[in-house]
């Protein structure tokens, strides 16, 4: 009995994942005939997650939780549980004791804090078009007025204003660092996030196009702002929207490409998972078998416009491959059927039905004002070497001749010094977002700027 008063209540502990602490709680109590548990995830905003079968005998506590494809071994000593969480075959040391974590907080440094030396305003602007109310900031640098300004765009996912990942905002970091130059910036919540009205969930990289141009329109109703000087920065899917918006509006100044797609939707996905696995130390067996799949699918995705059709073929496809296996083990302890849904839903969708189709070739072609493009050698999400040579390929085409494109050495997709440019690295760097790069874009917008002004 004394072990059962022991091993019941409420026990704390963190989960290191890629850098970050992610805080874990998990409640245990006891019946007449067995002990029952539910795990609470405070930073996913997940409670009271079912524990599928909770066992404690002598001092080693055992925990499944089937929703999760997760377990839990731990041995109980002296108030404190030691312990290993494995998840999809990860495995995480997990100590557990009684009192509440104090979060260990982030390290990231370029953060700016406030006072700043700037203007910052709410605003609420309105997208006609989609009929919905985006919700962001503008930064107005000190001064009279008629400033410069620029829009950021940010990648792929639902991204709030700064495009916040990991505990990094590379969004605040350039606004901060370009309006101290004397360029307004208006970051905003993508549609469907925080302060932004509308559905995240059904729009394509064209809907979001239809965005930027509705803060490029808010921008020329506010007197601070030379209308003639408004430019975009677009990063990763930013970087395929700036030029969309731009080869159709000759209310845009210049571009700026951070890790901008040049090459089609589906070329660029198999690119990026091959490089991600490899880098993740999957087997050269398995990247190929992978990829062989993974275009197949992309093949099938591309011949399809009504999705109820598309949902159709694409589940045939993954129960073919699930019969060729003969599967029966599926992740985060699914069931076939559930996991044949979740495959479609990954692919069967407005998003990617666009992004696989779409070639920025085609408006990049059409894009006449001047253009920076730069990415970094260890980008594996948007390669530099296959991007950037098409995106400068593309322009050259259309005429364009006032082209820059820069390939930094070792910096990644988020444009942090990294070693391998592995996602796993992007939390546990310190840096947001290269200083040097920070200099270089800021430089070659005044540049364009002071040219427009004279």
């Amino acid at each position: 009995m004394l072990a059962a008063q022991n091993i019941t209540g409420e026990w704390y502990g963190a989960l290191k994942v890629q850098g970050i602490e992610l805080p874990l709680i998990f409640h245990i109590t006891e019946t007449d005939s067995a002990y029952t548990a539910t795990m609470d995830s405070p930073d996913q905003k997940a409670f009271g997650i079912p524990v599928t079968t909770t066992h404690f005998i002598s001092d080693t506590l055992k925990l499944e939780l089937k929703n999760l494809g997760a377990t839990y071994k731990g041995v109980l000593a002296d108030q404190r549980i030691s312990g290993t969480f494995i998840q999809m075959g990860n495995s995480f040391p997990l100590d557990l004791g009684r009192e509440a974590l104090q979060k260990e907080p982030l390290k990231r440094p370029q953060e700016p804090q406030a006072p700043f030396p700037y203007a910052t305003e709410e605003v609420v602007f309105h997208n006609e078009t989609a009929a919905i109310d985006l919700g962001g900031t503008l930064t107005l640098p000190e001064g009279d007025g008629n400033f410069p300004a620029v829009i950021l765009i940010s990648g792929s996912g639902p991204q709030d204003r700064n495009e916040e990942i990991l505990g990094h905002k590379p969004f605040l970091v350039i606004a901060d660092y370009l309006t101290r130059n004397g360029i307004a910036v208006l970051r905003y919540d993508d549609r469907g996030v925080a302060k932004s009205t509308g559905n995240f969930a059904t729009a394509t990289s064209a809907d979001f196009a239809t965005d930027v141009a509705a803060a490029i329109a808010y921008l020329k109703t506010r007197k601070e702002i030379d209308s003639a000087k408004i430019g975009l920065v677009g990063h990763s899917e930013g970087g395929l929207i700036a030029p969309m918006v731009a080869a159709d509006s000759k209310d845009v100044g210049f571009i700026v490409l951070l890790a901008g797609t040049g090459i089609r939707g589906d070329v660029l996905l198999l690119k990026q998972e091959e490089l991600i696995a490899r880098a993740s130390g999957v087997s050269e067996e398995r990247i190929a078998k992978s990829k062989l799949r993974n275009k197949e699918l992309f093949f099938l995705v591309r011949q399809f416009e009504n999705q109820d059709a598309l949902k159709e073929a694409v589940a045939d496809q993954i129960n073919a491959y699930i019969d060729e296996e003969d599967r029966e083990e599926f992740p985060e302890g699914m069931n076939r059927e559930a996991y044949v849904n979740q495959q479609v839903s990954k692919l069967a969708n407005p998003w990617m039905l666009y992004f696989l189709k779409h070639n920025p070739a085609t408006d990049l072609q059409k894009v006449t004002c001047p253009v920076l493009a730069v990415n970094g050698s260890t980008d594996l999400q948007v390669p530099a070497t296959e991007n950037l040579s098409a995106i400068k390929a593309a322009l050259e085409q259309g005429g364009n001749q006032d082209v820059t494109i820069k390939e930094y050495t070792g910096l990644n997709h988020l444009f942090q010094e990294s070693e391998t440019g592995a996602p796993g690295e992007y939390g546990v760097i310190e840096q947001t977002f290269s200083p040097l790069v920070l200099k270089e874009v800021t430089e070659w917008i005044l540049e364009q700027t002071k040219e427009q002004q004279n």
